[in-house]
């Protein structure tokens, strides 16, 4: 048989937030799809008409574009395999009941909630399966007139698969290996409600995988139970031959690593679970996102990455081109990743350095607004390729370099008590005359010039440096002192020097 083309899906339902773990799971299928030539199909699995919430998918859609994770077809992108919306599929799913009923691979239940309450009251860890169909109200043990009466009537009733008994079922796992399951353990699992003539998850899964040309399934771990039941659908239809490879991804794990990643971890340690913020239609709650919380797309995606995966050598901070070359579904880990957001903070002070000056600088002047202050792009590039290394996100910039848009009208009573001496004062208007008369600005240039000063003054380096950051800075932070004063010019320098002056003397 000639290798198929990749073809792969991220399928999530309309009901809330995209969870930080379903953006893994999109991007490993993203990852695998371009490094395969492949394609990557977005569907939206919305059966559940009760759990649909507005806005979730226009929300799932922004977050990929946010993320710079591409689809090549599904909803919104078109396609030929359409329509990728399951709600709009009904006539296809009915069909394909029908296939099943006709070949007895599923079989119509007429049993109401009220009876199957009863039934479990009465048979302790009661599951509809081949030891219990027989005593049920379905289509197995009613004459066919029976049924179809009850079916013209409108009676609502479901379809179940009809699984044998005792037989093993082999799921070939691309990251677990071979995982066998007897399927005795599975119930007849409903495929489809009359009263809403949708199919379930599980019917409509495989119909569409398999119409859509999936060639491998890659989804989260939470789904390796249902997985024998799937191969089993694979094979009642007689599509074995075409059936998806799996692999079964690890859960993403609280930072303690005791139990599954959620929302209220975030809540509780102050890092968001989702890649935007989502403000939820039915509570009003509004949850923090990457996005708003500060963070690079590139970083969010560099650390979600090597959550469950490594590249078999050191390197960390990658790019998505990177990533695309290096992704191997098989270096995937078998055991749940602890979410260890400190090292997401890490990844995206990483990217903050990486990026050019330029870019930060843009990122940047929202906040400068904010904080009513205009200044040229120029000083803020020259700013930003100075003070970058000392933050994580660019909002924390503002606090770093304020001073070098905003001159100090305070000064730190700490600093004030440790670095102004007694002749600070006097030493701080000379230092001002030395500035004045200072032609070469530049940074090597003012150096020179009051390097000279102080040794011909006799005066102590530290205490003369240090008096003057306090002038300008208005407390001891800050980097390099004649990094700061040509940032400023002379003239704001000098200005700043002597109200320093007038204030502390």
């Amino acid at each position: 048989m000639a290798e198929r083309k990749v073809r792969v899906r991220f399928a999530p339902s309309p009901t809330g937030a995209l969870h930080i773990g379903g953006v893994r799971t999109a991007l490993y299928n993203y990852l695998f799809a371009r490094q395969h030539d492949g394609d990557l199909i977005f569907r939206i699995e919305d059966t559940d008409s009760h759990r649909f919430v507005p806005g979730a998918e226009e929300y799932i859609l922004e977050s990929f574009k946010w993320l710079g994770i591409h689809f090549d077809e599904g909803v919104s992108f078109g396609g030929e395999h359409g329509p990728y919306r399951q709600s709009e599929r009904r006539e296809i799913y009915k069909k394909y009941v029908q296939v099943l009923l006709e070949n007895g691979k599923a079989y119509i239940a007429f049993d109401t909630p009220e009876e199957l309450d009863a039934k479990r009251a009465e048979i302790a860890n009661f599951q509809y399966d081949a030891s219990t169909r027989g005593m049920m109200r379905n289509s197995l043990t009613m004459p066919k007139e029976e049924v179809d009466a009850l079916i013209a009537e409108g009676k609502q009733y479901v379809v179940r698969f009809k699984i044998e008994p005792n037989e093993d079922i082999c799921v070939n796992d691309l990251i677990r290996g071979e995982v066998i399951i007897n399927s005795s353990i599975l119930d007849d699992k409903v495929l489809y409600k009359s009263a809403d003539e949708l199919p379930t998850y599980h019917l409509a899964n495989i119909v569409d995988d398999h119409l859509m040309e999936v060639s491998h399934v890659i989804r989260g771990e939470e789904w390796l139970p249902s997985a024998p039941l799937h191969v089993l659908l694979y094979r009642a239809f007689g599509w074995e031959d075409t059936m998806p490879e799996f692999a079964h991804l690890p859960l993403l794990l609280k930072p303690e690593g005791n139990g599954k990643l959620s929302k209220r971890d975030g809540d509780r340690l102050g890092f968001p679970v989702f890649p935007l913020e989502w403000n939820d239609p039915k509570t009003g709650e509004i949850s923090s996102g990457y996005r708003e919380s500060g963070y690079l797309p590139e970083a969010v995606i560099n650390f979600l990455a090597l959550l469950g995966w490594n590249p078999g050598n050191d390197q960390e901070v990658m790019s998505m081109d990177e990533l695309i070359k290096l992704f191997d579904l098989h270096r995937c880990s078998k055991s749940g990743a602890k979410f260890d957001y400190k090292k997401g903070i890490w990844f995206n002070h990483q990217y903050i350095q990486q990026k050019p000056n330029e870019e930060i600088a843009e990122l940047f002047l929202p906040f400068l607004k904010e904080q009513g202050v205009e200044a040229s792009f120029e000083k803020v590039v020259t700013v930003v390729g100075m003070m970058k290394d000392r933050v994580s996100f660019i909002k924390e910039l503002w606090d770093v370099c304020s001073f070098f848009f905003v001159a100090p009208t305070e000064y730190d009573e700490k600093t004030v008590k440790k670095r102004w001496k007694e002749d600070s004062a006097k030493c701080m208007t000379e230092l001002a005359e030395v500035i004045a008369g200072i032609e070469d600005f530049s940074i090597e240039g003012q150096e020179k010039v009051v390097m000279d000063w102080i040794a011909k003054k006799g005066y102590h380096t530290g205490n003369i440096m240090n008096a003057f950051r306090l002038t300008l800075v208005g407390e001891g932070k800050g980097p390099h002192m004649f990094d700061i004063s040509w940032v400023l010019g002379k003239e704001e320098t000098i200005a700043r020097m002597k109200r320093a002056v007038e204030v502390l003397k």
